[in-house]
């Protein structure tokens, strides 16, 4: 492969994203379904509602409140926002059996949530009013440019928008960046920030003058973040200027994850007001915000990056007990084993296959399974395990049997802190 050398190529075939979620079992394609439409199993839609949630939670505690919109819409809404003259060619559309009306699958979120924005009059005191949503939105994307996760049809982003004044965009830009900073720590994986400006073309819509004070304010807000960014003209939205935050994989490639954009044309052409504190009415600034972007793109690049291998917070199976016999004790010690796993909202399995028990740690270490329990009489009588831990979480290779107890609490609790190593 062009610019890698060959340990560096090897690399990239052991890790490609689609091997890696064929053999962990994340996610199928199917004819049927169509291309570009993934189909999560069991054990991929624990990935993707543990890291939705974890944006979800990051949102929640920094003011951002839960919306929910349809995922279909006439055409106007489209028309009106000027997305449609920009890219009416990625629309999928969709036929009314009952009415005339025109309507298109949702490529992006922004009309929608200013739609519920514009439902009623707004304040000054009101603002920033920030609203969040998980959801899929749809391109139609060219068949020969969909790859595995990379490029797919539906998208599934946690999008977010906030309505402000001018003088909130700072401390808005610098809520978001904090939030950032804080998901690719937990991740463990660093990044750069690209601010993404308008070129001369006529590619883009709304005043210049706005523009430009638009990137004036983000490079102000860079600066004062002390980012890491480089300026690269001709890539804002055709709505206004934004950070994009460049993920840095463990091969050194940098992927475009999260962003953060400033929008002076929507608010303009909805006509979004607020009346301010001395009764006039004003247009609000619109910002537009994702953390992990598109979670397909975004679990691509995390699967790569980590080869599968992943913290325990975030495996899909936390913990595998493996039975030396089928004897009832030993199936009853590991069914109770197994429960109160569960109640300590643990994610657990049991092989009480008929197969070798090196043959079933195996399986497990495949799996990549962060904790392998062996249950046999000795764990019987003494009430103590002894966890096989997978390598890259292990901070202590001494290893010591533990109360059951004492081991699933402790595991739950890396769980629930989001630590990538093990105290164990």
């Amino acid at each position: 492969m062009i610019g890698f050398r060959m340990d560096e190529t090897d690399k990239l075939a052991e890790n490609d994203h689609r091997r890696i979620g064929r053999e962990l079992d994340l996610f199928v394609f199917s004819d049927l379904v169509g291309a570009g439409l993934p189909l999560f199993t069991p054990r991929g839609t624990v990935l993707r509602d543990e890291l939705l949630g974890f944006s979800e939670e990051l949102q929640r505690k920094n003011g951002f409140e839960k919306v929910a919109i349809p995922h279909i819409t006439k055409d106007e809404l489209y028309k009106k926002s000027g997305h449609w003259d920009k890219f009416g060619h990625e629309l999928f559309l969709v036929k009314s059996q009952e009415t005339s009306d025109q309507m298109v699958l949702k490529p992006m979120n922004c009309p929608h949530h200013i739609q519920i924005y514009a439902a009623k009059p707004r304040s000054y005191r009101d603002l920033p009013i920030r609203y969040m949503e998980n959801t899929v939105q749809y391109r139609d994307e060219k068949k020969g440019e969909l790859n595995g996760l990379s490029r797919v049809r539906s998208i599934s982003i946690d999008d977010a928008h906030i309505f402000c004044t001018l003088e909130q965009i700072e401390e808005e830009f610098t809520r978001i960046m904090e939030m950032i900073k804080e998901m690719y720590s937990v991740l463990g994986m660093g990044f750069k920030s690209r601010l993404s400006f308008r070129d001369d073309s006529d590619e883009y819509l709304g005043d210049a003058k706005n523009w430009e004070r638009a990137q004036q304010i983000i490079e102000s807000v860079a600066k004062k973040l002390e980012l890491d960014y480089v300026v690269v003209e001709g890539d804002a939205a055709f709505y206004g200027p934004k950070i994009d935050i460049l993920v840095i994989d463990s091969l050194g490639r940098e992927w475009q994850c999260a962003t953060q954009q400033l929008d002076f044309v929507m608010p303009e052409r909805f006509g979004l007001v607020y009346t301010d504190k001395d009764g006039t009415e004003k247009q609000p600034v619109m910002l537009h915000k994702a953390l992990l972007g598109s979670f397909e793109r975004f679990l691509s690049v995390y699967l790569e990056h980590t080869g599968g291998r992943f913290p325990v917070w975030l495996a899909p199976e936390q913990i595998r007990i493996i039975t030396v016999n089928q004897e009832e004790a030993t199936t009853e010690f590991a069914d109770k084993m197994a429960t109160q796993a569960k109640e300590l909202g643990l994610r657990v399995y049991i092989d009480n296959s008929n197969e070798s028990v090196g043959k079933k740690i195996r399986e497990s270490e495949v799996m990549k399974v962060p904790y392998t329990v062996v249950i046999g009489e000795k764990e019987i009588n003494s009430g103590k395990v002894l966890p096989r831990k997978r390598k890259d979480i292990e901070v202590k290779a001494e290893h010591e049997a533990l109360g059951v107890e004492e081991f699933l609490k402790t595991v739950a609790h890396e769980s629930k802190s989001r630590t990538t190593k093990t105290s164990l």
